[in-house]
C-alpha cells in the first residue's frame, strides 16, 4: 500500500487534506497527521480494530495504549470523570497546547484502547488543521508517528519513511512547530504527578497551580515514581 500525501499549502489544499484524512479514519484506516508537538499515527478512538493496527504498527502491545486528541476542551468530561480542580486549571491554562492529561475514564465508553487500567490519556493539540481533522472524526487514537524505538517524526518525510507502507493517508503541513513530546500529568489522583516532561517543564505546570495551593510531584523523585504503563512516546 502506498500512502497518498497531501499538503496544506492552498485553502483548496487544505480542505482535500482534511476531507480525506477525515473519509479514511472513517473507513478504519490509519492516517499520518500533523500536530503541535510532533506528526501522529491516528485512527479512529471508537474502533477497536483500527487501534489494534495502530499498535501493531507502532510494534508494541496492548499494555502501552495510546492517547486520545479531541477538538474542545468541553469534550474531556464526555471522555473522563473526577477530574480534579488542579487539573481543570492545567486545561484553562494550557489547552489547546502540549498537555496530556492521565483521568479516570468514563466507564459507559464503548471503546478498546488497550489495558488501560480504567484511565484514558487526554490532550487538545494547538495545530490549526489537526483541530480541523478532529471536528470532522470525533475523538482520535493518536501516537507519535514512529516506530517503537525510533525518534517521533516531526516532518512528513520522516513519518512516511517509518510508516508509508502502513497508512492510508499523510498529510503534510511542513515542520512541527514545536518538535518536542507533550508533557503527560496523572490527574487520576487528588494531588498530581507528572508522568512525562516534554514541551511544557515542571515550573511552568506549578506556576500555574500556584494560586491553588497545588503541587506536581517531580517525575524524577524516587519517593514518587511514574507509573511506566502510563507512559507513551506519543504526540
Amino acid at each position: 500500500m502506498t500512502a497518498q500525501r497531501l499538503t496544506a499549502t492552498t485553502e483548496d489544499d487544505r480542505e482535500e487534506a482534511v476531507q480525506t484524512a477525515a473519509a479514511a479514519v472513517q473507513r478504519g484506516d490509519l492516517v499520518v497527521i500533523p500536530t503541535d508537538t510532533v506528526y501522529g499515527l491516528a485512527v479512529d478512538a471508537f474502533d477497536p480494530d483500527a487501534v489494534a493496527d495502530l499498535l501493531k504498527a507502532k510494534g508494541r502491545g496492548r499494555e502501552m495504549p495510546p492517547p486520545v486528541l479531541v477538538s474542545a476542551a468541553a469534550t474531556l468530561d464526555a471522555l473522563a470523570t473526577d477530574v480534579p480542580d488542579w487539573a481543570r486549571a492545567l486545561v484553562d491554562a494550557h489547552w489547546p497546547g502540549p498537555l496530556t492529561l492521565v483521568c479516570r475514564q468514563q466507564t459507559s465508553l464503548q471503546w478498546d484502547l488497550g489495558e488501560t487500567r480504567g484511565t484514558v490519556a487526554v490532550r487538545m493539540p494547538d495545530h490549526p488543521l489537526t483541530l480541523e481533522i478532529l471536528e470532522r472524526t470525533g475523538p482520535l487514537a493518536v501516537s507519535s508517528a514512529n516506530r517503537t524505538g525510533q525518534p517521533a517524526a516531526t516532518d512528513a518525510d520522516a513519518a512516511q519513511e517509518m510508516l508509508g507502507d502502513l497508512v492510508t493517508v499523510i498529510v503534510d503541513d511542513g515542520t512541527s512547530p514545536v518538535g518536542e513530546a507533550s508533557t503527560i500529568v496523572d490527574a487520576t489522583g487528588t494531588a498530581g504527578r507528572v508522568l512525562r516532561v516534554g514541551a511544557l517543564s515542571l515550573d511552568r505546570l506549578n506556576q500555574t497551580l500556584e494560586p491553588l495551593g497545588a503541587v506536581l510531584t517531580d517525575p524524577n523523585d524516587p519517593a514518587d515514581p511514574a507509573d511506566p504503563a502510563s507512559e507513551d512516546g506519543e504526540d
